[in-house]
C-alpha cells in the first residue's frame, strides 16, 4: 500500500510527499486506519520504525477536516513525551505534516522561560507536545486549559514510568474528558507498562511490532572487551580511524561524559557532550550543531538515547554498558535509522560483563564479539597521542629507551 491511497486531506499529501513518505511503514501501516476511526491504541514496536508519524499524520488529518468555533476554547491534542529532545523532534514532525493545514502544534518545556510559552497558548494552538513538569506548571497556573482535549497521545511511554512519571499521568487523566480518544506508544513493555496502559484505554486496538531480534536488521553491533582505564584509547583510534563518520558516543553518567570529553580534547578531537546538567538552550544548541555537522562526535547519557532522531549517524558506541538492558536497543537504534546500515560498538570492560549477559538475554541472543588480539590492543595503547605521564606510559617510553640503547650496542 502506497500513502496516496490512504484518505488524508490534500494538504496532508502534499506534505508527506514532500518529506519523501511514499510507503508505511509497519506501525504506520497498522496504526493510521484505527486511530482515524477512532479507537484506542496500544502500539508497541521498536526505535527508528517512525512511530511518530505513526500519530501524526492520522491526528492531524481527523483535527484539520474539523471546524472549531474558537481555539481560545482549547487545546485539541496532548501529546505527552518523558525528554525536551524528544518533545522538539515530534514537534517538528507535526509542523512539517501540519503544513498548508488549519492545524496549529506547539512545543512545550521546562528549561526555558514560560512566559513566551504562555502568550502563544493564549493565542490558541491545536495540538501540544509536551514534557510533565512545564505542562502541570501551567495547568495549575491556568494558562493552559485541558477540558477540550480529544486526543491524548503518550509517547515513549515505558521511559516516562521508568522516569517515575506514573503519578503525573494519573494526575492528568484526572483532568481530561472521558470521551477521549488515547494513544499509547512504547518501544518496549512489561507486565507493569502494560497494567498502566489498559488503565487508560478503553477497548484498545492492539499493535505490536516486535522481530525476533528487537536490533533492527540493518544494524551491526558488537562487544569488544576492553579495561575500563583503556576504553579512551580504544575511542581515539575509532575515530583516527573513521575521521569523516558522525560517531554518538554514550557514557553512563553525567560526570563520565565530561572526563571522556576532557580526554578527546587533550588529543586535538573535536567533541561536545549532551546531558541533564547542562541548560537547556545549550542542549538544543549542541544538538542542532551536531544534526548540522558542526562537529562529529557527540558524548552523550541516556537522555539522548530514547526517541531521538540524529541523521547520519555512522556509528554508535556504547563506551559505557548501559545498566537497563533495554536502553541498549534505544542507544543502538540511534544508527542505522529507517533504510540506512549502521554500525553499534560496545567496550565492555570485565567488570561489565554481568550488564552484557543482561542485555543478551533482553535481546534473546549473544552479541557478535570483536576479537582483538594482544599485539592490536597493545599498539593501540601505544600509539595513543595521549602525553599524560601515567604508568603506562612512563614504562612504554622506558621500554622504547632500551631498546635504542640495544640498537647502539650492536653498532
Amino acid at each position: 500500500m502506497k500513502f496516496e491511497q490512504y484518505d488524508l486531506a490534500p494538504e496532508i499529501h502534499r506534505n508527506i510527499a514532500d518529506l519523501g513518505f511514499r510507503r508505511p511503514t509497519d506501525i504506520q501501516y497498522k496504526s493510521i486506519g484505527p486511530i482515524m476511526h477512532g479507537d484506542d491504541v496500544l502500539a508497541i514496536a521498536q526505535t527508528g520504525t517512525g512511530k511518530t508519524a505513526a500519530f501524526a499524520i492520522p491526528v492531524i488529518n481527523m483535527l484539520h477536516e474539523k471546524k472549531f468555533s474558537s481555539r481560545s476554547d482549547g487545546v485539541r491534542c496532548l501529546v505527552m513525551v518523558p525528554t525536551r529532545e524528544l518533545a522538539l523532534q515530534i514537534t517538528e514532525v507535526f509542523q512539517l505534516i501540519c503544513e498548508h493545514t488549519r492545524v496549529k502544534t506547539f512545543c512545550l518545556m521546562g528549561g526555558v522561560e514560560q512566559d513566551p510559552q504562555i502568550a502563544k497558548l493564549e493565542k490558541g494552538v491545536d495540538i501540544v507536545v509536551s514534557t510533565p513538569g512545564r505542562m502541570f506548571d501551567l495547568v495549575s497556573q491556568g494558562h493552559l486549559e485541558l477540558s477540550k482535549i480529544e486526543i491524548l497521545i503518550l509517547d515513549e511511554a515505558d521511559h516516562m514510568l521508568d522516569l517515575g512519571f506514573i503519578n503525573d499521568i494519573q494526575q492528568l487523566v484526572k483532568k481530561l474528558p472521558r470521551n477521549r480518544q488515547t494513544l499509547f506508544f512504547s518501544a518496549t513493555i512489561n507486565p507493569y507498562i502494560k497494567k498502566v496502559a489498559y488503565s487508560l484505554v478503553t477497548n484498545p486496538i492492539r499493535i505490536q511490532i516486535s522481530p525476533k531480534d528487537p536490533v533492527a536488521r540493518n544494524i551491526e553491533h558488537s562487544v569488544a572487551f576492553i579495561e575500563m582505564d583503556d576504553k579512551r584509547f580504544f575511542l581515539e583510534r575509532m575515530v583516527n580511524e573513521n575521521p569523516e563518520s558522525k560517531i554518538l558516543v554514550f557514557v553512563r553518567t553525567k560526570v563520565r561524559a565530561e572526563r571522556v570529553n576532557m580526554a578527546m580534547e587533550k588529543l586535538e578531537i573535536k567533541c561536545e557532550t549532551i546531558h541533564g546538567d547542562k541548560e537547556q538552550t545549550d542542549r538544543l544548541q549542541v544538538m542542532k550543531r551536531y544534526k548540522a555537522g558542526d562537529f562529529k562526535i557527540l558524548i552523550a547519557t541516556d537522555v539522548s538515547a530514547r526517541g531521538i532522531d540524529i541523521p547520519n549517524v555512522d556509528f554508535v558506541v556504547n563506551y559505557d554498558l548501559p545498566e537497563k538492558p533495554e536502553n541498549y536497543v534505544h542507544r543502538v537504534g540511534r544508527t542505522g535509522r529507517a533504510d540506512k546500515k549502521g554500525i553499534a560498538v560496545s567496550f565492555c570492560s570485565n567488570d561489565e560483563k554481568p550488564l552484557l549477559e543482561e542485555i543478551e538475554g533482553y535481546i534473546g541472543k549473544p552479541v557478535e564479539i570483536m576479537n582483538i588480539n594482544k599485539q592490536d590492543y597493545t599498539e593501540t595503547l601505544a600509539f595513543t597521542a595521549e602525553t599524560k605521564s601515567d604508568w603506562k606510559t612512563l614504562l612504554r617510553e622506558a621500554e622504547e629507551q632500551d631498546l635504542k640503547r640495544k640498537k647502539k650496542k650492536k653498532k
